[in-house]
């Protein structure tokens, strides 16, 4: 394994019940909360009543910072740090999935930061050396892993760039996790979130190095632990073992443990995100349209580990199979996972209409140096009109 530094400074409390006990002892130090949320679902469900009652038994006063969309904007970060300021707020509590996570942290970072966050450090790597504003997080919906990293990701609106950072000081301080919050998740944003989780172990599994190591036997077992209780959570949206263990997988996944001496990819999510930067699309989705066709390109060049992928994730058997058409048989089984969980398959199924836009999209992408084949923008291009017209290539 190469070398690494692991470090996660957020405190995990998980279960049913869990903020009904805990809630009221976290924010004691504290006097003034911003409550974060989405579009308006908590208020639905019953979550905002539960953590708005202690708020108040605690004593603590509130303000809201509602309607934090699933893409986040830069303009919104802006406007919850103003909001933290103006009123003196001394907590962040972030109700809600990754997209409300993501924008509180780069709000607890823009409160208390008086240059340009975007520029100094989305733009490009920096080195935070204030202390962000304290954050909290209850999480509703499990996907993205936010609740136990540093990672942000935001959309710059006006330069049309949608990109993540993960800095250690915007870990939250805590994070509650009940999963019967996530019950009454839409069926299909739950589906789009489980697929986000098994993205992002496959964007960290198929990379360097291919000798044995610890964190790509774990991701095996995370991996068919997703596929498995998605399914089950499909056929039961209120199955709590599947919800609980699609939850813990979802940390598992992005809390950096099966990071750790392993190189990463990520491309699928640096070509997802700028198609999220240009068409507002939903995340899971875009990520379940570009997954088999980018591995179609590229499983030759990461050969043993799509093997292991074949017969390790999705238990197919060698039968006389050659190595690459193992391989490419776990690539068609991902993909007929996709299929049946009802994901889309194409762009033209996530509303891109005009296939002549691909090329400034395409040539906005990130290149991943970690790639088991390095990408250009000339093929990253091929991927999106082979995703836009739903044809496989000639292998």
């Amino acid at each position: 394994m190469r070398n690494f530094i692991f470090q996660n400074a957020t405190t995990v409390y998980f279960g049913q019940g869990c903020v009904k006990e805990y809630l009221s002892s976290l924010i004691k130090p504290y006097t003034t909360v911003l409550l974060a949320y989405g579009g308006g679902s908590i208020k639905r469900n019953g979550v905002y009543e539960e953590i708005t009652g202690i708020l108040q038994a605690a004593g603590k006063n509130f303000v809201e910072f509602p309607g934090i969309m699933a893409n986040p904007t830069y303009k919104k970060v802006q406007e919850g740090a103003k909001l933290a300021r103006e009123k003196e707020v001394d907590l962040i509590l972030a109700v809600g999935g990754g997209a409300v996570m993501d924008c509180s942290k780069a709000v607890s970072l823009a409160a208390r930061y008086d240059g340009d966050i975007w520029e100094d450090f989305w733009a490009r790597p920096g080195v935070i050396e204030g202390e962000p504003l304290p954050l909290g997080v209850i999480v509703t919906v499990a996907g993205t892993g936010s609740e136990c990293n540093g990672g942000a990701v935001i959309t710059n609106e006006e330069k049309k760039v949608k990109t993540g950072r993960d800095y250690p000081k915007l870990n939250p301080r805590f994070a509650l996790m009940d999963p019967t919050y996530t019950y009454s998740v839409p069926v299909k944003q739950m589906v789009s979130g489980g697929f986000d989780i098994l993205s992002h172990i496959m964007e960290t599994y198929f990379s360097e190095p291919n000798e044995d190591n610890v964190s790509d036997d774990i991701m095996e077992a995370l991996m068919k632990s997703v596929i498995r209780n998605l399914r089950a959570a499909i056929q039961n949206p209120r199955d709590y073992t599947a919800r609980s263990n699609l939850m813990w997988d979802s940390t598992m996944g992005e809390n950096r443990v099966i990071k750790m001496g392993k190189q990463c990819d990520f491309q699928c999510h640096n070509m997802e995100h700028q198609l999220g930067a240009y068409t507002d699309c939903n995340h899971g989705c875009g990520l379940a349209v570009l997954h088999p066709v980018y591995y179609r390109h590229i499983y030759r060049y990461g050969l043993p580990k799509f093997v292991r992928f074949a017969e390790n994730v999705w238990g197919i058997p060698r039968k006389g199979k050659t190595d690459e058409e193992l391989a490419l048989a776990g690539v068609e089984a991902l993909a007929d996972f996709i299929k049946e969980i009802g994901l889309p398959a194409t762009l033209q199924e996530l509303g891109v209409t005009d296939p002549a836009g691909l090329r400034e999209i395409a040539d906005s992408c990130g290149i991943s140096a970690g790639s088991y084949k390095k990408m250009t923008h000339e093929e990253i291009l091929s991927i999106f009109q082979e995703c836009f017209a739903g044809k496989e290539p000639s292998i």
